[in-house]
């Protein structure tokens, strides 16, 4: 306190002078007697005044504690004078306005009345404290490597100033076994090599030994580096024990046992890579093993070459920058062609759905889906409500043909025709948010889900059948392979064959991106059923007007980072999200750029179209934006933003890209 400093200083200064007086005296008295005297009785009477003042002001500081304790009632008083912990007392504006010995001992401070907390322990500022009031205190502070659990309380009090009592009781023993339980966590990690018996057969005879034994190598390494129990359970899997200490080494490292597997180099034409999955935060092992096969999968449909944390609440990606490699085998396309074939086979009727604003993909896939019924005499409908103008340009060619009529229905029509026994095939899309008509997950008796893009954190759940490769150039490519495996004779009609080839067309951009062996060879399938492919390029003709859009696009365009191209169009329009892929794929052909993002705004936000030449992943940069697709084409779609906004924020997501792969 004030006044008690300024006691302790006239006790001192008061007792110097008479001791000044008294010598002054003695040397006096050999000089002059009588003015000794004086001087001797001016010391007694400095001395009674200096007791008289001493004594009235240890009063006034008793009689101001008793003032503020009495406010705080006599059992507080009483509690704070005997408390077994620190206690302090701070009013409104921060200043220390009293502590106990056990907190001077604690802390090793002496002299603190007056001082602001913050000024002692930073966390403690007067903001925190009365942040909102009658409200008591509760929170853990950190003071010079011990932890303390702070709680207050404001006593009732009439005075103007509020103030708060603070109690501190160490916990540094409880946070160190915290975090020792924390840390000794089991979490569960599972590696698949991708691709395996490609990569095996990409070596001869001769180095598959060693190429075995490099990826056995690596990755025992990881795990005994990082105090792992390995264990080999199949030829291309491996589990692996963690404690939850290491994790934070995982992600600060990104994972970096993905570029060691895919430094290895035993004359393999292929890559090698691994899908790493991690479960943590489960209630035992046996959940975050759990969570672990759910990551792993989420690796796998995602292209590999790449890590999946799953805890209670989410996915978290780290990776995924390489390119898909398409499998050569063709097995996995033979038993879903049969199982598909048996669930049509079992069901009263068959409901195909693909995600809103359907494009060329999409219908050529529900075309595909669509024979496959009618080869089994079954009653099949087409979803669809919202499309683009290429699908447009298909519908007006199918109009007038008697077998369509009546094929494609909405999603009113759609909940009326779904029963307990209806079969409901999703294409190109995985997501549920995506989705025509979500209602019908529900509704329908089982679900199929046939679908080439990167999976995201989204997926339709309880399905009955999953066919998900995003190797594949596109959702027709993999209906066209399902096509050929099917029992029945089958034959596509040249309509049905010009939707599907129009899908490959759309997707590799022709026969640009994403293309493969199995694609070249889909495609070869549907020209031998009747594919006129100067139709295939009426299709996706574009009138004056659309052309100069995209030419307006392009013109506007940005670069940043000397090869990312951004461009912006500001005006609502009906089908220009066709438009903006137009003019990304278009930008892409300028010297020196790799990837293109292009916005555009729409009734609920803002579109986003992001292409790439494969050596930047355009879509973990538009997944950071809610988007998705894969390394090459991907998009996002923000709602209720700006096109200034959303390019704001898009900027954002490819700083952080940059940092993450260049880290």
């Amino acid at each position: 306190m004030n006044t008690n400093k300024k006691a302790d200083f006239y006790y001192v200064t008061g007792g110097f002078y008479i001791v000044i007086v008294f010598i002054l005296a003695a040397v006096t008295f050999m000089f002059n007697r009588y003015l000794a005297i004086a001087e001797c009785i001016l010391g007694l009477i400095l001395c009674v005044a200096n007791y008289i003042y001493k004594q009235h002001s240890e009063r006034r500081i008793s009689e101001m504690f008793e003032n503020m304790t009495l406010h705080l009632g006599s059992a507080t008083h009483n509690a704070l004078m005997h408390f077994p912990l620190p206690t302090l007392i701070v009013e409104e504006g921060g200043k220390i306005k009293w502590y106990n010995d056990l907190f001077c001992e604690v802390f090793e401070e002496q002299q603190l009345f007056d001082k602001n907390i913050s000024e002692l322990i930073p966390a403690l500022s007067s903001q925190t404290i009365f942040s909102v009031p009658s409200v008591p205190v509760s929170m853990n502070v950190l003071y010079h490597g011990r932890t303390f659990r702070v709680f207050g309380s404001q006593p009732q009090s009439e005075e103007k100033n509020t103030i708060m009592v603070l109690y501190f009781d160490e916990i540094s023993e409880y946070v160190s076994y915290q975090q020792k339980y924390e840390d000794e966590k089991t979490i569960a990690c599972l590696i698949f090599v991708d691709n395996y018996d490609e990569l095996m057969e990409s070596v001869g005879s001769d180095a598959t030994p060693q190429l075995q034994a490099q990826l056995y190598k690596h990755i025992n390494d990881w795990a005994s580096e990082n105090g792992g129990v390995l264990v080999k359970y199949e030829k291309d899997k491996y589990s692996i024990l963690f404690e939850q200490r290491y994790l934070e080494g995982f992600i600060k490292d990104k994972f970096d046992i993905l570029s060691k597997i895919r430094g290895i180099d035993e004359g393999n034409t292929i890559p090698a890579s691994v899908s790493i999955g991690i479960g943590t935060r489960g209630h035992n092992i046996a959940e975050n093993h759990e969570f672990a096969k759910n990551a792993v999968h989420m690796a796998l449909g995602r292209g590999g070459d790449q890590a999946v944390i799953k805890d209670n609440d989410q996915f978290y990606f780290y990776g995924g920058n390489s390119k898909e490699y398409e499998k050569s085998t063709r097995v996995k396309a033979r038993v879903v062609s049969s199982a598909l074939s048996g669930l049509i086979a079992n069901a009263d009727n068959v409901i195909v759905m693909s995600h809103r604003d359907a494009d060329a993909d999409s219908l050529g896939a529900a075309f595909g889906v669509y024979r496959m019924c009618r080869m089994q005499d079954k009653s099949v409908r087409i979803l669809l409500e919202t499309y683009d103008q290429t699908v447009k340009n298909m519908l007006d060619r199918l109009e007038h043909v008697e077998e369509y009529v009546g094929l494609f229905i909405n999603g009113q029509q759609a909940m009326t025709r779904t029963q307990g026994n209806t079969l409901l095939v999703v294409v190109d899309t995985h997501k549920p948010s995506l989705l025509e008509m979500p209602g019908l997950l529900q509704k329908a008796g089982q679900v199929v889900v046939i679908d080439h893009h990167r999976r995201g954190a989204e997926f339709i759940e309880n399905t009955a059948l999953i066919y998900h490769e995003p190797y594949a150039s596109s959702t027709c490519e993999m209906l066209t392979e399902i096509l050929q495996y099917s029992t029945n004779k089958m034959s596509l009609t040249k309509l049905e064959a010009e939707c599907l080839y129009a899908g490959l067309v759309v997707d590799t951009k022709n026969f640009t991106f994403k293309t493969g062996v199995r694609t070249f060879e889909a495609a070869s399938f549907l020209r031998k059923q009747g594919v006129d492919t100067v139709v295939i390029k009426t299709m996706f003709q574009q009138d004056l007007t659309s052309y100069i859009k995209r030419a307006t696009i392009i013109k506007n365009a940005e670069i940043i980072r000397e090869q990312i191209a951004v461009s912006t169009y500001d005006e609502v329009e009906k089908d220009i999200h066709v438009t903006i892929a137009q003019a990304a794929d278009e930008l892409l052909n300028i010297k020196g750029i790799t990837a293109s993002f292009v916005l555009c705004r729409t009734e609920n936000g803002v579109d986003i179209s992001g292409r790439s030449l494969g050596g930047i992943n355009v879509q973990v940069i538009l997944e950071k934006l809610g988007g998705g697709g894969h390394l090459t084409i991907a998009g996002a779609q923000l709602d209720n933003m700006s096109v200034d906004e959303a390019k704001e924020c898009l900027n954002k997501a490819i700083e952080e890209y940059y940092l993450e792969t260049v880290n």
